[in-house]
């Protein structure tokens, strides 16, 4: 049996700690203070009843009708000489770049960080751990006409130390070439935490990623891109956290050399063949329009489906947007192996046809496996069968994590570590193993880790921690 949480009022996610004001509080005592205090109803409405949203009538494309926030348009995808050659789908363009930024401060030398307690209209549990800023174009220059983000000035003209500013992608099979900027400002003197903000020490912050939808995507890829600090002890056991700890180490040891990697990388991205061109909504294959929704018609993939917000405490108190809403869970998985005593990951160069770059790392499984029911049998993943049955002992991380529910209603992806012994697919052109220490160089740049493989890397810096958390939620035994 997989091992369980020790019970507390976090569903079994430690114990108190003290953050930086002083004050000792338990994170979920906080988050429900703040769910009491800022609360949100959503509910499913016919994307006809959808205000301020308007189908074209001529390309069916679903538009806001200030032409800011997002469109819901069509994507045609054709792959030459893969097991699925071509196919169409609706896809959110949203051509804006956010900000995502979260404030750091040293206390007591430990590294603390400004975190948000924020509910969004898809989260499947309500408030999350989010950045200290979380915000589109379009909202900070208040196109909704509501209230001013807070400490977006600390990240539009920094005052601090930067010590992470980079671009990144987002999911490239549901967003037309998004990204966002991703930052880390470090910043000398006092800041106030405003109301719905703590700072929390970023020790206890990376613990509970084990948390099942706690931790929101947005907070997890700013998370990815923090360079290495101090601020928790290593695990000292000699076990997989030691390991991980020391694979972060700039001067360890790795099977291809980073100007291998990246050459690799770029001759996938040059010999690909994929063509991905936005097409009228009204014109996608095998996807219907009926009973107020956008559904493929063999009932898998995902919806495009409306939703009404009331929010107390938010920039707006109401609106209606569409959503994605996928079908079924997620599998996210990296294979891990030591080679030469320092922990690489299976990275495979994955085609989605939203990437700005064709081609971005990811980890060694990501999919949904309902979707393959009906697929040719060489359109299925490799590795999936190996990460679905898994023996328990090897499962060195395991929790569901939910993604950024601004956009995706209930998007639910189980996310795993798994160590293996021998190389699984030697000589496969699509995948490498990457020591942990030349991710952490990648995400110095922009589109070369995709989203989910950001949140694995993450996850894998919490594994390095001489923590009293479990890495296997209780959730996902």
């Amino acid at each position: 049996m997989r091992r369980g949480c020790p019970r507390d009022s976090f569903g079994g996610i430690g114990p108190r700690r003290t953050l930086g004001g002083g004050a000792v509080i338990d994170v979920h005592d906080w988050l429900r203070e703040v769910a009491g205090q800022t609360s949100m109803r959503v509910t499913r409405l016919p994307l006809e009843e959808l205000a301020g949203w308007r189908a074209d009538p001529v390309t069916g494309d679903l538009r806001h009708v200030s032409g800011g926030f997002f469109t819901v348009e069509g994507l045609d995808v054709r792959r030459p000489g893969w097991a699925v050659p071509g196919w169409s789908q609706p896809i959110i363009n949203q051509p804006e770049a956010g900000i995502l930024g979260i404030l750091l401060r040293r206390v007591a030398g430990e590294p603390h960080l400004l975190m948000q307690a924020k509910n969004e209209p898809g989260n499947p549990g309500g408030v999350q751990l989010s950045p200290t800023v979380q915000a589109t174009r379009s909202n900070y220059t208040r196109l909704h006409r509501g209230r001013a983000v807070p400490y977006l000035e600390l990240f539009r003209r920094p005052r601090g130390r930067v010590l992470a500013d980079v671009r990144q992608s987002e999911q490239g099979a549901w967003f037309f070439r998004k990204r966002n900027r991703n930052m880390v400002v470090e910043v000398s003197e006092h800041v106030e935490a405003a109301e719905g903000f703590r700072w929390l020490p970023l020790r206890r912050v990376r613990e509970l990623l084990s948390a099942p939808d706690l931790v929101n995507m947005d907070a997890r890829t700013v998370l990815a891109c923090l360079p290495v600090l101090g601020g928790g002890e290593p695990r000292s056991d000699g076990g997989f956290g030691a390991a991980v700890a020391r694979s972060r180490d700039p001067r360890a040891g790795a099977r291809h050399g980073l100007p291998e990697l990246l050459s690799w990388l770029s001759g996938v991205r040059s010999t690909v063949e994929v063509h991905a061109r936005p097409v009228p909504l009204a014109q996608v294959r095998h996807w219907r329009r009926s009973d107020g929704r956008i559904a493929h018609e063999s009932g898998r993939f995902f919806e495009v489906i409306g939703v009404g917000v009331e929010a107390r405490g938010r920039e707006v108190a109401s609106w209606t947007q569409p959503m994605i809403a996928p079908v079924g869970t997620g599998v996210v998985a990296f294979l891990v192996r030591r080679i030469g005593g320092v922990v690489h990951a299976l990275a495979h160069a994955r085609v989605e046809p939203g990437y700005t770059d064709v081609v971005e790392l990811a980890p060694t499984v990501q999919c949904t496996p309902g979707n393959y029911d009906r697929l040719p049998a060489a359109a299925r993943p490799p590795l999936l069968a190996e990460v679905l049955t898994a023996p328990a002992g090897r499962v060195r991380f395991d929790t569901v994590l939910s993604e950024e529910g601004g956009r995706f209603y209930h998007a639910r992806n189980r996310y795993q570590v798994i160590e293996v012994d021998e190389n699984p697919l030697p000589g496969h052109p699509a995948f490498r193993w990457i020591a942990l220490h030349q991710l952490d160089e990648l995400l110095r740049h922009s589109y070369y880790l995709n989203v989910q493989a950001r949140t694995l890397n993450a996850c894998l810096h919490a594994l390095a921690l001489g923590s009293r958390e479990p890495a296997v939620s209780a959730a996902a035994r």
